[in-house]
């Protein structure tokens, strides 16, 4: 690999790594390259190289289960994303301080709602210089705890009935259900009661088998079937 020797790019400061500048530092640690060697080829600090590296390296195991440690680009960006989303909320809360302090009062005060107070600053002059949350952002702040406010301080919110899914019922009458058979045929002790099944490939190709065990004896009858469908069932 061909790298400059006298390299005369000047430092960049406060901006991440790239993917190629991640790659570089792959490239140039398995050529053996000093940190102080990588950090000039990039023009980068060596500290921010040595904090990359130690992000990126993990350990692994050889085949005879001796580890080693080896530096990864996607771990160490993964960890970096991963930190950078852990401090954004902090530093939100932090910007929009006023707002904050604002919204607190007339949930608590005035009994206001989230919505309005996010309108009612949306519509005023002396916030439109200031940092605004969403109403959806001041819920999930409520919900985790990061104001003084409580769900029980919003009239409007316990009202609120949840997204409940219900399954759909099938209005089609398709006979007695099996939890209604008569308790002789749960304990096997008289002969002919029959259990019917149908069993279907994985494949759309394969045939149809339509199975009946007797739950006394369990001596079971199996018959191919042309389709799967209640009319050749009942045929057979």
């Amino acid at each position: 690999m061909e790298v400059q020797e006298q390299c005369t790019t000047s430092a960049r400061s406060f901006e991440h790594l790239s993917e190629y500048e991640h790659g570089m530092i792959k490239a140039l640690l398995d050529e053996k390259r000093s940190i102080r060697y990588i950090a000039r080829q990039l023009g980068r600090h060596p500290s921010t190289i040595l904090r990359e590296i130690r992000r990126g390296t993990v350990k692994q195991l050889r085949s005879d289960l001796t580890e080693f440690k080896a530096y990864y680009p996607e771990t160490g960006q993964a960890i970096y994303k991963r930190n950078r989303s852990a401090c954004v909320k902090p530093f939100k809360v932090a910007e929009a301080a006023n707002f904050l302090e604002f919204a607190e009062n007339k949930m608590i005060e005035e009994k206001w709602s989230p919505d309005a107070i996010v309108g009612y600053c949306r519509h005023h002059q002396e916030w439109q210089q200031q940092i605004i949350l969403s109403t959806k952002t001041l819920y999930n702040y409520i919900d985790q705890g990061l104001l003084r406010v409580r769900n029980i301080d919003l009239p409007l919110k316990v009202r609120r009935r949840p997204n409940k899914r219900t399954a759909k019922q099938c209005k089609r009458v398709r006979g007695t259900s099996i939890d209604e058979r008569p308790e002789e045929i749960n304990i096997r002790e008289e002969f002919g009661h029959w259990e019917i099944d149908t069993i279907t490939g994985k494949r759309s190709g394969d045939g149809v088998l339509l199975t009946m065990t007797e739950r006394k004896t369990r001596a079971e009858i199996i018959i191919p079937l042309a389709a799967k469908t209640g009319w050749i069932c009942r045929r057979v």
